[in-house]
């Protein structure tokens, strides 16, 4: 091994290799020398989107998921495995789903989404065909509903990559699938927006919808804004991430939908792209320059999917004024590597393990299972920004947390008055 630059190039490959199991990645993901600082940050956003989706996607697309993939959960949880492949797989894809939809394309890392997209297609085809010996389940028990809507999250996100692109036969099998998770009650929480996910999608797709069910999710959630930005998770507000695991990124993208269709919904559209906006500004300030964060509420075990809200608003190109995307960018990456390179983060296999910065499976709530942790994929929505946006071009630049803790003269920060 002639240099360090050599023994880190070699790591790179030989982790990824050695969690792809059927399909090699790309030798050319490898650290590059003398790339810029922001396209070395896509750089390293793309291995670890490769290093997620590998071991799950390769599994699924030979249909042999169930009998490979591992099963960690709370030791009082015996029902997991009915849940854990359909939670994996919609979680999963629900975060890689704006990169794969940028397309493949002749570069290195153009030829790793083509591949990775072309296996996350034969995944959900392998996961809705009732032949399929990894056909999953989308109706028993109250879970489904959840991963039903992480599932039809992804394909509203890649609407070309993860829809159209599949076959007929996959297609009607999909909304088959979908359809069976419509008996499931949605609880009086976020739940309320995955039935709400669920209808948009299947209207999305030209099929009739259940009015019901998508409406209230939108309604119960326009009555449980607190203030600043946020929503209570129910009538009442918990101190968690919720707002980003499920409520603004799946507010935002339904009104996205169906605003249009009343006066309504139109209002509170403007009124959840402010807040997410404001949401984005709080989550920016949360995150520590090694990439910590406060430990607060339950399911703490989804890792960096805990902003989902500030990534989502840099996608979209609706960060606050005073977070520039440099900044953004610097935030997210600190807090992606500090709960995925953590040691003891995955398996020998490469499979994820329960925890936060690193195996800590006494952070596994009872509805926590392997599947459950490819959530964190949702912190890589920017991947869907073409590398010669801003986002990845920009130089590095200071977060608040930074400036403010080295003594910059920062203007103070204000709530937002968004009434309900």
């Amino acid at each position: 091994m002639r240099t360090r630059r050599d023994f880190v190039k070699l790591s790179a490959v030989m982790s990824l290799a050695g969690v792809a199991r059927g399909a090699e990645p790309s030798l050319a993901l490898a650290p590059r020398a003398g790339a810029s600082p922001g396209l070395a940050d896509r750089e390293a956003w793309v291995r670890w989107a490769v290093r997620l989706g590998d071991p799950l996607l390769n599994a699924l697309a030979s249909r042999r998921l169930k009998s490979v993939m591992p099963v960690e959960s709370h030791p009082s949880a015996k029902d997991r495995p009915q849940y854990t492949y359909l939670e994996g797989l919609g979680r999963l894809l629900a975060g890689l789903a704006p990169w794969l939809e940028l397309g493949g394309d002749a570069s290195p890392e153009g030829t790793e989404r083509g591949r990775l997209a072309a296996l996350a297609r034969q995944g959900i085809d392998a996961a809705t065909d009732p032949a399929s010996p990894d056909f999953m389940n989308f109706s028993r028990g109250r879970q489904p509903l959840v991963d039903a809507a992480f599932l039809a999250q992804a394909m509203l996100r890649a609407p070309v990559e993860l829809w159209r692109k599949l076959e007929p036969r996959v297609q009607q099998n999909v909304i088959a699938a979908l359809r069976t998770s419509r008996p499931i009650p949605a609880g009086e929480n976020n739940w309320k927006l995955f039935a709400t996910t669920v209808e948009v999608f299947l209207q999305r797709v030209g099929e009739p919808r259940d009015e019901a069910r998508l409406f209230e999710g939108l309604r119960k959630h326009r009555d449980w804004y607190v203030g600043d930005g946020m929503y209570g998770d129910g009538p009442e507000f918990h101190w968690d991430y919720y707002n980003a695991f499920v409520i603004q990124p799946m507010l935002v993208e339904a009104l996205d939908v169906i605003a249009d269709e009343s006066a309504e919904w139109q209002g509170l559209r403007t009124k959840a792209l402010e807040r997410l906006t404001r949401f984005a500004a709080i989550q920016e300030r949360l995150i520590a320059p090694d990439g910590s964060y406060p430990v607060i509420g339950r399911s703490i075990a989804y890792r960096a999917g805990a902003f989902q809200g500030l990534a989502l608003a840099a996608l979209r190109k609706m960060l606050p004024k005073d977070v520039s995307p440099a900044q953004a960018r610097m935030a997210l990456t600190a807090v992606i590597r500090r709960t995925l390179e953590a040691p003891g983060t995955f398996d020998a296999n490469g499979w994820l393990r329960i925890g936060l910065a690193g195996h800590q499976p006494g952070l596994g709530e009872t509805y926590i299972s392997t599947g459950s942790l490819y959530l964190c994929s949702v912190a890589l929505l920017p991947l869907g920004l073409p590398p010669s946006d801003p986002f990845w071009r920009d130089p590095p630049a200071r977060t608040t947390w930074e400036k403010v803790w080295s003594g910059e003269n920062l203007p103070v920060d204000k709530a937002i008055k968004s009434p309900r």
